[in-house]
Order: C-alpha cells, then sequence, then structure tokens
C-alpha cells in the first residue's frame, strides 16, 4: 500500500489463463483497489473473455466490480486468438459453470473513461492483453491521463518473442495500439516476455492448491496446472503465472529489476512487425550520427524479476 491506502487500479485482460491467475491474485489483495476491468479479444474472442472474466470473479467471491466487453478485433489486423495455448474456452477447458454475474450495459473505453476520472487518486492501468482499448481510450478522450498514475502492461520483450521469433503475442496482435500506448505520456512499465517467463510456481505448491477444497484455490491450481512451461521430459513440472507477475509489479515494485530505455515498436508488414525495440546501448550510434537522433519514449523496461518473492506473494494472497 502506499501511505496507508490502497492502489486503484483497472485491469485490461483478454482471460485467458494466465489472466484468470492475475485476477485471482488481484481481487485478493489487500493493497489493490480494483475499479474495473475491460475485456478485449485475445486469447480467445471477446465474448469469451467476458464470460471467464465474469466466472473468475464469481468463483473468487469478489465484490462488485464492473465489467465491459471491449474491441473484438485490433485497430487493423484480423483476431488471431491464442486458443491452441488456452483451450478452447480460453480457460483450459475446465468446463466452469457459466457465470451469474453480467457486464456493465456500456463499452470498454466509457467505463475505462468513467472510472479512471472518478477515482479519487490517480489510477494504474493493467493491460495484460492486447492493447486495442487502452489505444482508443488515449485517442478518444485524452483528458484521462490526468488521472492516471503510471501504465504496467504485460507485453513486449527485450529478447525472445513467442508469435513471432522476435515479437511477443500482446504487442504482435496489435503493433498500432502499442504504439499508441508508448506515448501516452504516463509513467510505463513494459513487463514484458524476458521476466514473464520466469516466474514459476513449484510442483508441490501446484499440487497442493489443485487439492484445496476451496473453489478458487483449486481453479488457481488447475489454471497453473496447465500453465505448465516444462517439457514432457522434465522431472520437475512447475506452473508459470504469466500475467499475474504484472500485478505482483504493481503490489511489490521492488521484485523487479528495470531500466529506463527507449522503447518502439515495429509497424511494417514483415518478419518484424510487432517487435519491442528496446535501445541498451550506452551511447548513440552510426544510425544516429548520421541521420540525427529521433525522439523515442522511454520506458521502464523489466530486465529480472526476483522469483521466489513474487511466487511467495502470489501463493500468501490467494
Amino acid at each position: 500500500m502506499t501511505d496507508g491506502q490502497r492502489i486503484p487500479v483497472i485491469i485490461d485482460c483478454d482471460t485467458g489463463v494466465d489472466d484468470a491467475l492475475a485476477l485471482l491474485f488481484a481481487v485478493r489483495h489487500p493493497a489493490l483497489d480494483v475499479r474495473a476491468i475491460t475485456c478485449v479479444a485475445g486469447n480467445t474472442d471477446v465474448d469469451g473473455v467476458v464470460r471467464n472474466t465474469l466466472t473468475v470473479l464469481e468463483v473468487a467471491g469478489a465484490g462488485d466490480i464492473p465489467v465491459a466487453r471491449g474491441a473484438e478485433r485490433p485497430l487493423i489486423e484480423p483476431v488471431r486468438t491464442a486458443r491452441h495455448v488456452h483451450g478452447q474456452d480460453g480457460m483450459a477447458d475446465l468446463r466452469l459453470p457459466a457465470p451469474t454475474r453480467v457486464p456493465v450495459d456500456v463499452d470498454a473505453v466509457t467505463l475505462l473513461r468513467r472510472e479512471i476520472l472518478a477515482s479519487p487518486r490517480p489510477v494504474t492501468l493493467i493491460p495484460m492483453a492486447p492493447l486495442t482499448n487502452i489505444a482508443l481510450l488515449l485517442r478518444t478522450h485524452p483528458e484521462v491521463t490526468r488521472n492516471i498514475e503510471r501504465i504496467v502492461f504485460m507485453g513486449g520483450a527485450v529478447a525472445t518473442g513467442n508469435a513471432t521469433p522476435v515479437a511477443e503475442f500482446n504487442v504482435w496482435h496489435d503493433p498500432e495500439a502499442a504504439a499508441v500506448l508508448l506515448t501516452a505520456g504516463v509513467p510505463i512499465t513494459m513487463y514484458g516476455l524476458d521476466v514473464f517467463k520466469k516466474v514459476l510456481v513449484p510442483a508441490g505448491e501446484v499440487q497442493r492448491l489443485r487439492a484445496s477444497a476451496e473453489p478458487s484455490l483449486r481453479m488457481a491450481g488447475e489454471l497453473l496446472a496447465h500453465r505448465d512451461p516444462a517439457t514432457s521430459g522434465d522431472p520437475t513440472p512447475m506452473g508459470g503465472l504469466g500475467d499475474a507477475g504484472a500485478v505482483c509489479a504493481v503490489v511489490d515494485p521492488k521484485g523487479l529489476t528495470t531500466e529506463r530505455l527507449p522503447v518502439e515498436v515495429v509497424l511494417a508488414p514483415g518478419p518484424a512487425r510487432g517487435q519491442t525495440i528496446v535501445d541498451r546501448r550506452p551511447v548513440p550510434g552510426e544510425s544516429e550520427i548520421h541521420e540525427g537522433m529521433r525522439e523515442q519514449p522511454l520506458v521502464e523496461v523489466a530486465l529480472d524479476v526476483d522469483v521466489e518473492r513474487y511466487v511467495n506473494l502470489y501463493l500468501q494472497t490467494v
């Protein structure tokens, strides 16, 4: 908590397995005041994302948090889901019962604007999905930036991508939206694949959660089991926290090692489209010398993470 007060946050997600893990954590942690959740197409179609989000909140016994349906496709690209990773329903095909909760009767951009401007303290945005909703918000209602404390987004990569050799899925899914986010004019932290892949819950803890009689703990265990990144021959499989690590970083930013670096998104067609180019050079190179310096937004880029710290934080919370 900051000066004894809860941190007002709004989560933008494409629920998905690891988004669900993040939501379970966010609604349980006493330092977070989850003011709204907005949904966007990504891991599955947007209607599936809404259903999954409402289901997670219901199983978690969360309070009355408004949930809104957002963009059903990227700004330019077609929808390209990740059902092959998250299951046909986006939630590991756990066959969970349909939620009784319903979304609010306004769209995601309207809800985002309303909740950001109504918050008595500046809001922290946590986008864990393709950034379409956030780009539409920033372009339609730029006045919201005056009440945004910072944006901590899960996306991008310094080194290796997953959607392509160089591009991470959330940014690759809507590169133009990511480019809009980076020029928002507020402090931004990029929680990319470089740390995303590292935060793994030991197999024993996963099994303990799966055996729990408490529905939300059992759900966390099943989701973590589905998120096992280990190869079939690994005798000690672990469950990846994925997007949930970005929410841990809001609660406990000291668990991250970051560096303030220039970041830009490749928008041109071709094999590099969607890549986040992070400039880690200590001095300019020949390109800048001969062609002049280009202004690029400076972003707090996560380069390393205290894995044990975040795993313990997650388990103690859920």
